[in-house]
């Protein structure tokens, strides 16, 4: 069997797809990822054949996140470029394989890809709300100025207006490709992508899909990385010299100027020392205080069995880490799927949504006050005990038997 995998986007788009390449390797398949630049000195690291798909991604971080989204003329130039670069980059890509899996949104030409290679094709979403159901609402879309949807309205009629956006955004580009390779058009670009039966790399405990028995939806779990690294000097000196600190990160999304700041006054406001990722923001602390620490990338999975609350974004991964760890969570979510995770860490009682609007010293110190107590601690550990660690396995163990059962 030999697949490759694909996703567009921060580290937590792409670190589930390489989790899924490491087990399908230790299985005896063969696995190759394809991703953004930014990832190829990692994945490579691992044994992983690696072909850059698209530009960095790391400056992007570094944008305003107040800043207007793109303009519909701008929104065609980077569709057309987007489609333009997966046509151009994946077929090599994919060269000799069985099946390409997509993770994740960002992908629209990869079934198309497949479809022109005669190979399989899987669509694999990181949270429920990536998937049409009655249930919920479709994810608001960055690139088009979205807010998360009214609680009141129809969630069918969202998602009827949610497959006309899709196409309008990436229909006339994906179908002039598909015509120059001789494809059909497509009339539905959502449905296309997503396939008939999406798999969902969710935890089924953190991330349950609502509609329960589903045939049309594969939950697989997430597809966690275990990370054996251990953590620089520096950052076990300091947690070593007093009481487990309050993590504060953002990861590869755009943050505000002064979160950095703001994230460690909350910190001292709280009676805590503080540990800033600097991100693709460049978050730093606002001085060389001894009771904040600023860090680069390391092991979460260590990192955040050794603090008293994380502060983050509400990225499926790191709020899966944080969930597994069994610390409290401050969610503050941006964008996409994150208010999803943030709605679901507080429904559990693990932690608690920041308020609307930017972060202030006040009201993440009033996030923390909410989350520093002993009953949300144990119900963070309590969840924790529920999060399964099987899901890339899972996934592999069903690509693998899949290509067992293949004519050669």
């Amino acid at each position: 069997m030999r697949v490759l995998l694909s996703a567009i986007g921060s580290r937590g788009d792409v670190q589930p797809v390489v989790a899924l390449a490491v087990r399908l390797r230790a299985l005896g398949q063969e696995a190759r990822v394809c991703a953004p630049p930014d990832f190829g000195e990692w994945v490579e690291g691992l044994g992983i054949p690696f072909t850059p798909l698209g530009p960095e991604l790391r400056p992007t971080g570094k944008a305003d996140p107040a800043a207007p989204p793109p303009s519909p003329e701008q929104r065609r130039r980077m569709v057309e470029g987007t489609i333009a670069v997966q046509f151009e980059t994946l077929p090599a890509a994919a060269e000799d394989c069985d099946v390409i899996v997509a993770g994740g949104y960002l992908l629209p030409a990869a079934r198309s890809v497949a479809e022109r290679m005669g190979i399989g094709y899987v669509f694999a979403g990181y949270c429920p709300i990536a998937l049409p159901s009655p249930h919920h609402a479709p994810p608001p879309l960055p690139m088009q100025g979205d807010a998360p949807a009214d609680s009141a309205a129809d969630n069918r009629t969202l998602w009827e207006r949610d497959a006309r956006r899709w196409n309008d955004l990436f229909g006339a580009a994906l179908n002039a490709v598909r015509a120059s390779a001789g494809l059909a058009p497509v009339d539905d670009v959502r449905s296309h992508m997503l396939t008939d039966r999406p798999w969902l790399a969710a935890d089924p405990a953190l991330a349950p899909w609502p509609g329960a028995g589903d045939p049309g939806v594969v939950q697989t779990g997430a597809w966690i990385l275990p990370d054996e690294r251990p953590l620089p000097a520096e950052l076990e000196a300091f947690l070593d010299a007093g009481e487990p600190p309050v993590y504060f990160g953002f990861g590869s999304i755009r943050a505000p100027r002064d979160l950095g700041r703001n994230m460690v006054r909350a910190a001292r406001a709280a009676g805590r020392r503080a540990v800033v990722l600097r991100g693709w923001a460049g978050l730093e602390p606002p001085d060389d205080g001894p009771d904040c620490l600023s860090i680069g990338e390391v092991n979460q999975q260590a990192l955040f069995r050794r603090v008293a609350a994380a502060v983050h974004h509400g990225g499926a991964g790191t709020t899966t880490a944080a969930a597994r760890a069994g610390v409290p969570q401050v969610v503050v979510p941006q964008q996409f799927d994150q208010h999803y995770w943030a709605q679901r860490i507080g429904d559990l009682g693990a932690g608690t949504a920041h308020a609307p609007g930017a972060p202030t010293a006040g009201s993440l110190a009033e996030a923390l006050d909410r989350v520093l107590r002993p009953e949300v601690a144990a119900r963070a550990r309590s969840v924790a005990a529920a999060v399964r660690t099987d899901g890339a396995e899972t996934a592999a163990r069903l690509l693998a038997d899949a290509g067992a059962r293949s004519p050669s």
